[in-house]
């Protein structure tokens, strides 16, 4: 029900999903997607794509539609101006996952246009590594009618009205949804999932990394 509503959803506003690469079977468990971070237009997309929950900031829960959306998924939400509420989330991570349900975080913490990938914290990678699980990075690209990034679906210093009438204006969107090889935690660091996860999106996409200045402490909680 969660898949066919999201997907309506993205009728309604002309998106067209377009699925690549394998997504992992039912039979799979432990399941952590991390996936570069665009628009709110990502929770509808990965919800159509492959039902999963979600980890996003607090605040969301307020929004129309997209909170209400959010929230009737099992969307886990985190405080991110409370460093302490990381601990609480990655526990809820692990919990979600050792019962059989998937999980998706956006380590970059915040959006980009789709031109540039952003650092990905390790922070929320930590419960991959505490229960083992697969980790499977997805790629996400939006396309205007040209077949050009389509900056217009972005979310950045916008409002949610602004931002959904600016979707709204163009003829179509299509997105790509891509989902690559898992990579097995067992044995690796929260900082390893993060560069090994960031490398194969940056690579999928063809995109640079706008990696944090060298010394600068990465480990703030994520969205």
């Amino acid at each position: 029900m969660k898949q066919f509503w999201a997907a309506e959803f993205l009728k309604i506003l002309n998106v067209k999903l377009h699925c690549n690469g394998k997504p992992p079977g039912i039979e799979t468990q432990r399941v952590l997607f991390a996936a570069n971070h665009v628009s709110w237009l990502d929770i509808c997309v990965l919800m159509a794509a492959c039902p999963t929950r979600f980890v996003a900031k607090a605040e969301i829960r307020n929004w129309p539609v997209v909170g209400l959306l959010s929230q009737n998924t099992g969307t886990l939400f985190i405080e991110r101006t409370k460093r302490s509420d990381t601990r609480r989330i990655n526990q809820n991570i692990s919990d979600v996952l050792t019962a059989g349900d998937r999980v998706t975080i956006f380590p970059e913490g915040t959006t980009s246009d789709g031109t540039i990938l952003q650092h990905f914290h390790a922070s929320l990678l930590q419960s991959a590594a505490s229960v083992g699980g697969q980790l499977y990075p997805i790629a996400i690209r939006y396309r205007n009618t040209e077949g050009e990034i389509c900056k217009e679906a972005a979310y950045i210093d916008s409002s949610l009205l602004l931002s959904l009438k600016q979707i709204l204006r163009q003829i179509r969107i299509d997105v790509d949804v891509t989902f690559l090889e898992p990579i097995e935690s067992m044995g690796k660091n929260r900082r390893e999932l993060a560069r090994l996860s960031e490398q194969a999106i940056a690579n999928a996409l063809s995109l640079s990394v706008a990696h944090m200045e060298p010394g600068k402490f990465s480990g703030r909680p994520d969205g």
